[in-house]
């Protein structure tokens, strides 16, 4: 039986070599020392040249994708040619950018959608999101749960187009009118009106769809099975004005919500750059647009809150407003129904959502801005130089 204590010459072995008086512990020969006891990690344990393996093909499958979207950026921009800054290609490609952003990101958030606006309509419906999608799931099947993707998908498309690339011209236009130092002081200021401008265009078209979109999600089943088909019988019963009747309350929630969006992102991002060692230009593509994907998150957060009473409107608006009825009647009448408190249902859950949002939008859209050749969005420019009075 093996001794409960180490003996004295385990002991002497162990310890010897660090008391000056004792004798030095005989180095092992090279006969008695396996070969895998200097072999490295991944030649002794199975698991982790498992793991190293699978980190080692992951880096060279990131390393070929990198490769291949470098590929692609080069085509694209041979294609199209140098895009300046402010041309009506940069225009276009800012355009794009935003649809890709806004109509992908929207579209994938569907779910958490479908129950926020059901929620905002009765907040008894459901306890929680999970409870809700189990309800959805078993009552409609999967599909139920992304009830309203496709007025979604063109709607907010519509919306990301014209916001990002109404904002990149209403930024440069009223820049050039204020001036380049003024543009500067008053930067912020610039910021807020830029994006006021583009999405007071941007909503007008994602009002119909955003109306087909909230009356789908709302009515259980659904009033219309697919988005135009709701759009003939809003127009039927209701005329155009039918698509129209929630475009205040959608200015109201849009327009402070982008104007948080836009003049925080810039405001966080240059922020970022200000604490950081380098310049902007000094870093890579990586950066910025890991640096636009943070900014957009934070700002996101500021987004959800300002609009959020607005966003609960839009909602009782789309399901309760009566025909004819006037909008300002219509409001008083559900505000005296719901209360202040009610104009904050599903706050948490949006702020998940806008956020998330946000921040993607913002790493899509500069993305494809760095794919085509462009800067990414934000860090502000350096101050005007000033000449000396002589």
């Amino acid at each position: 039986m093996a001794p409960l204590f180490p003996t004295t010459g385990i002991l002497q072995d162990v310890f010897s070599t660090q008391l000056p008086s004792g004798p030095p512990r005989p180095k092992p020969s090279p006969s008695t020392v396996s070969e895998s006891t200097y072999a490295p990690p991944s030649l002794r344990f199975s698991a982790w040249s498992a793991v190293d393996d699978v980190r080692l093909k992951a880096g060279a499958l990131s390393n070929e994708a990198q490769r291949e979207i470098s590929k692609a950026s080069s085509t694209a921009q041979a294609k199209t040619g140098q895009i300046e800054l402010y041309s009506a290609k940069f225009y276009a490609a800012c355009t794009f950018g935003g649809l890709l952003a806004c109509g992908l990101t929207h579209t994938a958030v569907t779910p958490l959608d479908l129950v926020k606006c059901r929620r905002q309509v009765d907040p008894k419906m459901y306890k929680g999101n999970f409870e809700a999608w189990g309800k959805i799931g078993r009552a409609e099947g999967f599909r139920g749960i992304f009830t309203g993707w496709a007025p979604t998908a063109f709607g907010y498309s519509a919306q990301g187009a014209f916001k990002y690339g109404g904002y990149e011209f209403f930024k440069k236009f009223y820049s050039d009118v204020a001036g380049e130092d003024a543009a500067y002081r008053y930067k912020t200021a610039l910021y807020l009106t830029a994006s006021a401008s583009a999405e007071l265009i941007a909503d007008v078209a994602l009002c119909p769809f955003e109306g087909v979109k909230v009356r789908m999600q709302t009515t259980i089943p659904p009033f219309a099975s697919s988005t135009f088909g709701g759009i003939s019988i809003i127009t039927g019963k209701e005329g155009t004005a039918g698509l129209y009747k929630g475009l205040y309350p959608l200015w109201g929630r849009q327009i402070p919500y982008t104007m948080m969006k836009f003049a925080s992102f810039e405001t966080i991002v240059e922020a970022i750059y200000d604490q950081m060692p380098k310049s902007k230009s000094e870093y890579g593509k990586g950066v910025q647009t890991g640096v636009s994907f943070a900014g957009g998150y934070l700002a996101g957060i500021l987004c959800a809150i300002v609009s959020h009473p607005a966003d609960v409107m839009v909602s009782k608006l789309n399901v309760n407003r009566q025909p004819g009825e006037a909008f300002g009647g219509a409001m008083s009448r559900i505000y005296k129904d719901i209360g202040f408190g009610g104009l904050w249902n599903g706050l948490v859950i949006r702020i998940f959502m806008i956020g998330t949002l946000t921040s993607l939008q913002w790493g899509i859209y500069d993305s494809f801005k760095v794919f085509m050749g462009l800067p990414t969005t934000g860090g502000a420019a350096p101050p005007p130089k000033q000449t000396a009075n002589l």
